[in-house]
């Protein structure tokens, strides 16, 4: 039986992240792009895709693991993924605890020869948040500050030029490039957020996702559920946060693509306070889908989008 084909069987027959483990000892294959094909990347959420998609242009086919809405706290890898992982001559993830029913699994790729890039591993630790509920982690979700997220590039740069040192210039020239625009997305953010009275810069969403938001941008950030959404929404929650948008008269609320809506719209009714539409938190929208002149499968796209539905529902 094939190698993979034994993989993938083994991967159906064992349940937990022991057995997706199992298929780290089994040797990758150390091809460069250098005869002509294409670099096999393998990244896990939607941001983390897009930005190697920036960095590699032409060079690299990208496998993303998750897709647009998928909730990266609570995904469960899949025989599918095992492949694309194995298959893959580089691998990028988020980090941070991101991913985390895969850290598991990613830790010990990271740990190994091959080239696996947590990309979140460029920004400065002093620029990094530290919630009190996180129990001594980092909050992961650092590409809702553009700034942050443009250090990424970095590690992405260095992934692909030290598997394909032939292209390093290519992918370094893309880099700069790439971070010149996400330069000039951090500056319209902060023009689009300066539209809104300070005193009406009050996010409240599904789970605490946007510090990072609020801390470059200027609101006060309220999550019905914690860094994680694995944290459980209690009554007592719900009537907080109930009390908190009466006594500020917040005027709108927002979902969240990747986080169940129920629970959040029970709270907008019990407040008296309308949704005000659907962010993006913890993946991009579909590639493809076009709102106004950008395209909301991107990171870019992604900023805007919130941006905007943000601002326009807060006047």
């Amino acid at each position: 039986m094939p190698m993979m084909t034994t993989m993938v069987s083994l991967f159906r027959r064992v349940s937990g992240v022991s057995l997706m483990l199992a298929f780290l000892v089994m040797p990758l294959t150390n091809a460069t792009a250098a005869d002509g094909r294409k670099i096999n990347v393998a990244a896990t959420v939607t941001m983390v895709g897009d930005l190697v998609r920036q960095v590699g242009g032409e060079f690299i086919e990208v496998h993303g693991l998750m897709g647009a809405g998928v909730d990266p706290h609570l995904y469960k890898a899949s025989a599918s993924d095992a492949q694309k992982l194995q298959q893959a001559d580089v691998i990028f993830y988020s980090g941070l605890l991101l991913e985390g029913k895969m850290q598991d699994v990613l830790t010990k790729l990271a740990r190994s020869k091959r080239f696996v890039y947590p990309v979140t591993e460029t920004v400065p630790q002093d620029k990094l948040l530290e919630p009190p509920d996180m129990s001594g982690h980092y909050d992961p979700h650092v590409w809702f500050d553009v700034q942050l997220w443009s250090a990424c590039v970095e590690t992405v740069v260095k992934g692909l030029s030290e598997f394909d040192p032939a292209n390093k210039e290519y992918f370094h020239k893309r880099g700069e490039t790439y971070k010149k625009r996400l330069d000039a997305l951090h500056k319209w953010a902060l023009d689009r957020a300066n539209e809104l009275p300070k005193e009406r810069r009050i996010l409240i969403t599904s789970h605490d996702a946007f510090n990072y938001f609020g801390r470059a941008y200027g609101f006060q950030v309220v999550g019905l559920q914690g860094i994680s959404t694995v944290t459980e929404t209690s009554l007592a929650d719900m009537a907080k946060l109930v009390e908190f948008i009466k006594k500020h008269q917040v005027k709108a609320i927002f979902v969240e693509s990747s986080v169940p809506h129920k629970t959040l719209e029970r709270v907008a009714q019990d407040a008296g306070v309308r949704i005000g539409g659907e962010l993006f938190s913890d993946a991009t929208g579909t590639p493809g889908a076009m709102e106004r002149d950008y395209d909301l499968g991107t990171y870019e796209g992604m900023i805007k989008h919130n941006l905007n539905t943000i601002i326009e529902a807060l006047k």
